[in-house]
């Protein structure tokens, strides 16, 4: 069974059993604290968000032993405007257990990067102290992309919807995003096409924050990225391996972004 379709039963199967928890994760998530403003004030340069992540089905392990809030602290003193967490487990080594830790330990905002079908999914991001939520248009109807995202905003924090193809793009505009990515790496081949995504890129309205996805390693790569649009990369597996990932992030910010590219 490809990666994607594997994902996705799996987290179905999990997903079945919030369903009972509802209410519970509702009220919890009524009480938790106000979420960080993502992805914050854009300045004059590129956002870097930096991920925690272990490991993933197209790169196999890439540090089994990553302390989330060791690298998460490290991210922040780079100059990272925003940490990723992987909260999947089997496939990324990730635990929403991971997102909670790191969100109380920095004080920039925090993403919860995951398969999001259902609205407790989201209950769980706000009870962990998510400031926001990936939304994945290509495993989502486009009526229940709208709504998802619609009940990301009630819950007081910012929807990161993704696309891969221009096929995917009405749907993700029609969920009125603030902020949009474009990832490089399709999730069913797990095959990047930089090119296809560039493309993409220059069809975002310049009203909509753009976050370039996948594939970021080098300096280079984000002055590319600047040069299509792109106000904010995510980057994971490039910085999670790093033995220095204060560094490793410091190296990647400072980039300036290019207004006038996009439409």
């Amino acid at each position: 069974m490809p990666a994607l379709a594997s994902i996705l039963a799996e987290t179905r199967t999990r997903v079945a059993h919030l369903e009972g928890k509802g209410a519970e994760l509702a009220q919890r998530a009524r009480e938790a604290p106000a979420a960080r403003p993502f992805p914050g004030v854009l300045g004059a340069t590129i956002g870097v968000i930096a991920e925690v992540k272990r490991r993933s089905p197209s790169q196999g392990p890439i540090r089994p032993d990553l302390d989330a809030v060791r690298f998460a602290r490290s991210y922040e003193r780079g100059g990272a405007a925003a940490i990723s967490v992987l909260t999947e487990e089997r496939h990324f080594g990730g635990s929403l257990e991971d997102l909670q830790r790191v969100a109380a330990a920095v004080s920039v905002p925090v993403l919860r990067k995951d398969f999001i079908i259902h609205e407790a999914q989201i209950h769980e991001a706000r009870i962990a102290g998510a400031s926001a939520v990936l939304l994945i248009a290509r495993i989502l109807e486009p009526a229940q992309l709208r709504e998802l995202a619609a009940a990301v905003r009630e819950w007081q924090m910012t929807p990161l919807v993704e696309v891969h193809d221009v096929s995917e793009l009405d749907a993700a505009l029609g969920a009125e995003p603030d902020v949009l990515g474009v990832n490089a790496r399709d999730l069913d081949t797990l095959v990047m096409t930089p090119e296809r995504a560039e493309a993409i890129m220059r069809q975002i309205p310049a009203g909509v924050t753009l976050v370039a996805e996948s594939g970021v390693q080098t300096r280079a790569d984000v002055e590319r990225l600047a040069a299509c649009g792109a106000d904010v990369v995510l980057v994971g597996t490039s910085v999670a391996r790093q033995d220095d990932p204060e560094q490793a992030v410091r190296d990647l910010t400072g980039v300036k972004r290019q207004v006038g590219v996009r439409r």
